[in-house]
């Protein structure tokens, strides 16, 4: 994949800048999210989408390990942005949320023009998010965020500010891995009860899979800079990955910002501090020496008429991205 191919370069404005991490879940954004976290200049806030629910809200964990309401780090992005987490209603931002950012006002988003009332919800919507990347950037000195939330339709209203320098990363995966790995129970650690990452069938992960990589494409094809990258790709060969990745982000890093990156016998590692991550998949909460490796589990334990199913579901999608045997 060439930057030319994922439409690089086209569009990029002066602004904060903020790398979304778009596609569907399970593809390892939280790998990603993680590697790119280690760059110099660079914080990572996890899924903000979902940081206010499950964060204001439900006082779930950091990456830190400390409840949202008891880290330090988001005490103080929340009173720089709006004088304390308690000064927002997420009742009423759910609601914007509903009215703004759902799959299905993709098409209205990607469209040149919005009603009056459309552009006053969608300014009071977006205007949480920048509130929190602004205060991000503040408190960590950080030129560069990234904002792991994954859903297009987010992508698509936040293009809309011109406050925000998007880069989007499309973050690709096999889609019988992916559906593999969105019908296996999961523990989510974030919560003080017991609780479990949300499971689709096959059938409904593939229909979501090919929703969320169509968009992005389109997203590409409005002017925002979009980076294609396979897991398979990233978990490979990760130093030139990254490479790629921070290039795009204008980071100007160089093989020497990588050396968290290292090799032990035939093995990749990562040596990963600890991040204030809002939200995501509990490999948010590692440190230490990590292994970078490919997660192949849905090659033998998948069923074979999942399988098929899948395959028929995606099956241009899978040949464009080079899975079927052409290069993506």
């Amino acid at each position: 994949m060439t930057p030319r191919d994922a439409g690089w370069g086209l569009g990029v404005r002066e602004g904060l800048r903020v790398i979304y991490l778009g596609g569907l879940g399970r593809s390892g954004s939280t790998l990603l999210e993680r590697l790119l976290g280690e760059l110099p200049g660079v914080s990572a806030l996890g899924e903000v989408v979902h940081m206010w629910r499950r964060g204001v809200v439900e006082d779930e964990r950091c990456g830190c390990g400390e409840a949202f309401s008891s880290c330090g780090f988001w005490s103080q992005v929340g009173k720089s942005a709006f004088d304390g987490w308690d000064k927002i209603s997420v009742d009423r931002l759910t609601r914007l949320r509903e009215a703004t950012d759902r799959t299905r006002f993709i098409p209205l988003l990607a469209g040149r023009r919005l009603s009056a009332a459309g552009r006053e919800r969608l300014t009071e919507y977006t205007d949480h998010y920048l509130r929190v990347y602004e205060a991000v950037a503040e408190a960590t000195g950080a030129a560069t965020l990234i904002d792991s939330s994954k859903h297009a339709s987010l992508a698509f209203c936040l293009r809309r500010r011109p406050e925000i320098d998007l880069r989007v990363v499309h973050l690709v995966r096999d889609s019988r891995a992916v559906a593999y790995s969105w019908t296996t129970r999961v523990a989510r650690p974030d919560a003080s009860a017991e609780s479990y990452m949300t499971t689709y069938p096959p059938v409904r992960a593939a229909a979501q899979w090919n929703i969320e990589n169509y968009a992005i494409a389109l997203l590409a094809r409005r002017g925002t800079p979009v980076l294609r990258v396979r897991y398979e790709d990233l978990v490979a060969a990760p130093e030139q990955t990254m490479l790629l990745l921070a290039e795009f982000a204008g980071l100007g890093a160089d093989a020497s910002a990588l050396d968290f990156i290292g090799t032990e016998g035939d093995s990749r590692f990562a040596v990963l501090h600890e991040a204030h991550t809002a939200s995501g998949n509990p490999m948010r909460f590692a440190t230490g020496k990590i292994g970078i490796r490919g997660d192949e589990r849905w090659q033998t334990a998948m069923p074979d008429a999942h399988r098929r199913t899948v395959t028929a579901m995606t099956l241009p999608l899978l040949k464009h991205y080079g899975y079927l045997g052409r290069p993506g």
